[in-house]
């Protein structure tokens, strides 16, 4: 059975042709197999249509004469809130719960539904499944996901979500490989660090805490974003400029983090300001790696436990300096990267010093592949068949 996986993100819309063993009853089978990748990419400057975006690629796809029949597409959706716990078949319903959720995730849900809209258009007779990057975090206990508002706004869908999941979920069993060890026997910290940005904590496996809140905005310093900040903040932007409330919010999502403490949201750029004696920028990485020093503490209280730190995200996975300035002074919570091990990292390999009591990983992340192993899953424990 051959599934067409798109994975549709504010800059890029990447996509993967996979041979997956869909067999009743065989919820593992054989490794989905990857036939075909590749993306389509877009200024993050750009207001890109995402509809546009899947309809060259979807048409660009279906003239390649060596294409194979695609029987299913997966899409990954940003915010699924607590009403999905893993793959869906996508139905009326389930479309009208992800435009619902649009208000949760402005940037994302409208997008991933312009998509779909397009992949149904393009492949009417292919079955269309939702894999949700809320998912992974079901599991976050009551006290982690409650915000501290009155209980009207609880009730009505206001607490902690979290996101980043596909990826977290693919570097969590990655990790458990690397380590030998069962997943269910290990507590993690997870740095998705890319254009957004989360940690998460994973105990036993389970999400148990993680960075990013009610929407992706919550939590590190992104390319983009602010992450946490006092909300009062918009309030007084608004007075002392006299903006709507609306522009304030728009400049935390689309004009803050790295790019609004130096002016540029590229990570390899604020390092070369940085060499370059720009103050502004030397001050974003101090506050960059502060955050992520400050999450991974309070995480590692949490855990009570940790066996290991994993780095993962385009700036997580390429970025060794980055990586050794976050933890070269969280010694005393038995953490040692061992600088040759961190200056040569390739691939999903070690950088912990042999002495570490913590491990420190670098797992490059593969959404797509975890979307393609959930789908094949899903359809094999649910009955569901092509066609």
């Amino acid at each position: 059975m051959h599934l067409l996986v798109l994975n549709n993100g504010t800059s890029s819309l990447k996509y993967g042709i996979f041979s997956i063993d869909a067999a009743s009853g065989n919820p593992v089978g054989s490794a989905p197999q990857l036939l075909a990748a590749g993306q389509l990419q877009s200024s993050a400057d750009e207001d890109a249509n995402h509809g546009t975006k899947a309809d060259q690629l979807l048409q660009s796809l279906l003239n390649e004469a060596t294409l194979p029949t695609i029987d299913a597409v997966g899409h990954r959706v940003v915010h699924g809130a607590d009403h999905f716990d893993g793959p869906v078949l996508i139905d009326d319903e389930v479309r009208s719960r992800i435009a619902e959720l649009g208000l949760f995730a402005p940037l994302h849900n409208p997008a991933d539904l312009a998509v779909i809209e397009q992949a149904q258009r393009w492949l009417p007779n292919a079955l269309q499944l939702a894999v949700f990057d809320t998912s992974f975090h079901r599991t976050l206990p009551p006290q982690a996901y409650t915000y501290a508002v009155p209980s009207a706004w609880t009730n009505a869908g206001i607490r902690r979500y979290g996101f980043h999941g596909i990826s977290v979920s693919y570097v969590c069993r990655r990790t458990a490989r690397l380590l030998k060890r069962p997943l269910e026997q290990l507590n993690l910290i997870v740095l998705h660090l890319g254009s957004g940005a989360s940690a998460t904590a994973v105990a036993n496996g389970r999400s148990v805490e993680t960075s990013m809140g009610i929407t992706p905005l919550e939590g590190l310093v992104m390319s983009r974003r602010s992450g946490d900040i006092d909300p009062s903040v918009i309030d007084i932007v608004s007075r002392q400029t006299g903006r709507s409330f609306d522009s304030v919010a728009h400049s935390l999502v689309h004009e803050s983090g790295l790019h609004g403490l130096c002016g540029t949201a590229d990570m390899r750029e604020v390092w070369q300001r940085a060499d370059a004696g720009e103050e502004d920028a030397t001050l974003a990485i101090e506050v960059y790696c502060h955050r992520l020093r400050k999450y991974i503490g309070a995480y590692t209280a949490v855990l009570g436990h940790l066996d290991a730190i994993v780095f993962t995200g385009g700036v997580g996975e390429h970025d060794a300096r980055l990586r050794q300035k976050t933890v070269e002074s969280l010694t005393s919570l038995g953490i040692n990267i061992d600088p040759s091990l961190n200056d040569r990292a390739e691939g999903e390999c070690s950088i912990s010093s042999p002495a570490s009591p913590v491990r420190l990983l670098v797992v490059p992340t593969n959404e797509e592949q975890e979307i393609a192993r959930q789908i094949q899953q899903f359809m094999a424990t649910s009955g569901q068949s092509f066609g």
